[in-house]
């Protein structure tokens, strides 16, 4: 993996439902709503990320993963111009932007569809379709006309002045149509960093057979909230078992929130839980993501419906000034526990183990070398005293400042990270 990226901590962006964009594609002119985004690299920087992570801003026919040109600029976001001014501006302020590529399947709109090129997953007399969604059409992996597009158009983005590529549905695309492609263009950007959208499975295969550097840990962000709402932390424990094998041979790309799952603080049976999901996601290794909005403890249900993903990709503001006051205590909270993260940049990597485990306590060690953290999480309803030695070790992440006291007693419903003096 790049050295740049093991140090990436990403502000995770839906800008065309950060930007109010309309639901559908329309006739009328660009608007430049992309420029919007500016007004918020400080705020990402204040967080204490290191990049965007944007989903999908290229020129689709509803929400973006319906791409008819992956060389233009969404007209309902702007045009080449706005995005250069937002490369520009982030990279002014040492923000690295990583954009969404869609290439397992496209809208019936683009263009090579509608010429009727042979580049396309056939099923009886229609196209192979994406999850039974008709008007997403599946590409034709095996066909050298689309890897060879494919990486036209990373390129072309790379030359821009983009880091990176997340994949979006990378799990329906077969491992070695990345290792096709992905030669070429590492050549030519060797410091690319390249993310696949993996559900299950086996992602230490798929990340060797494809040549990624590193695939999404939804095994993690599941075990993470089943296991507070559930009181059931050998759930978490096991997970972690299987995290750190992957840490063996890539750090994957963690997240507690993302646009396509309900928001952390509406899946919480109990909101005194939300910073417990915050400390593992900061403590253990991988390249961390924060969905827009989560950092504002923001609410969303994702439906399986039309539209249903609505709730989880709405419009901010035009400033931060004018969000909600009520957002910014777990603002702060990202501020205290990412500046932690970023003082011990050797989690990226770090190894597990679970030092202490029951239904609802656990304490999990963090290590690499000679650096460790501890992570001792409670959610009964009782103070709760750890057998763990803390003998040496100090308070450098709690839900409030705490001066004093045993650290090895974490009150009810509450968390802390320990570290060596």
């Amino acid at each position: 993996m790049t050295p740049w990226a093991e140090h990436a901590i990403w502000w995770h962006v839906y800008p065309l439902g950060f930007t109010g964009a309309p639901a559908a594609a329309t006739a009328e002119p660009a608007r430049h709503r992309l420029r919007q985004l500016e007004n918020w690299l400080d705020y990402a920087v204040e967080l204490g990320c290191s990049g965007l992570m944007l989903g999908p801003v290229f020129a689709a026919e509803t929400h973006g993963y319906d791409t008819v040109d992956h060389f233009r600029i969404d007209p309902r976001l702007g045009d080449d111009s706005d995005f250069d001014r937002l490369v520009a501006a982030a990279r002014g302020r040492g923000l690295r932007i990583v954009l969404d590529g869609v290439f397992n399947h496209v809208g019936r709109g683009f263009k090579p569809l509608v010429e009727g090129r042979r580049w396309f997953r056939r099923q009886g007399t229609d196209f192979e379709v994406f999850e039974g969604h008709r008007h997403l059409v599946k590409l034709d992996h095996e066909e050298p006309e689309v890897a060879q597009y494919v990486g036209e158009v990373l390129h072309h983005w790379l030359e821009r002045g983009v880091s990176g590529w997340r994949f979006d549905a990378t799990y329906a695309i077969p491992p070695e149509f990345w290792s096709r492609v992905l030669p070429a263009v590492r050549e030519k950007h060797p410091e690319a960093w390249f993310v696949g959208e993996v559900l299950h499975g086996d992602y230490a295969a798929y990340v060797e057979r494809s040549g990624l550097d590193t695939v999404t840990q939804y095994e993690l962000w599941k075990a993470i909230w089943s296991s507070l709402n559930d009181a059931n932390f050998f759930e978490l424990s096991w997970a972690l078992k299987r995290h750190d094998a992957l840490l063996e041979t890539f750090p994957p790309q963690t997240f507690i929130g993302n646009h396509d799952v309900t928001r952390l603080a509406s899946r919480l049976d109990d909101e005194r839980h939300f910073g417990h999901a915050l400390a593992l996601l900061l403590t253990v290794g991988g390249v961390p993501s924060v969905y827009y909005g989560d950092e504002q403890a923001f609410r969303g249900v994702k439906e399986e419906r039309e539209g249903g993903d609505d709730a989880v990709r709405p419009a901010f503001p035009g400033t931060p000034g004018e969000l909600a006051p009520y957002g910014w205590p777990t603002y702060r909270l990202h501020q205290r526990l990412i500046g932690m993260r970023r003082r011990h940049p050797w989690l990226v990597r770090a190894r597990t183990e679970v030092l202490h485990l029951t239904n609802r306590a656990v304490a999990v060690r963090s290590y690499a070398g000679e650096d460790e953290v501890l992570t001792l999480l409670n959610v009964g309803d009782e103070p709760y005293r750890f057998p763990v030695a803390t003998g040496g070790l100090t308070v450098i992440g709690a839900p409030v400042h705490a001066d004093g006291g045993d650290p090895a007693v974490v009150p009810g419903h509450s968390w802390v990270v320990l570290s060596p003096r």
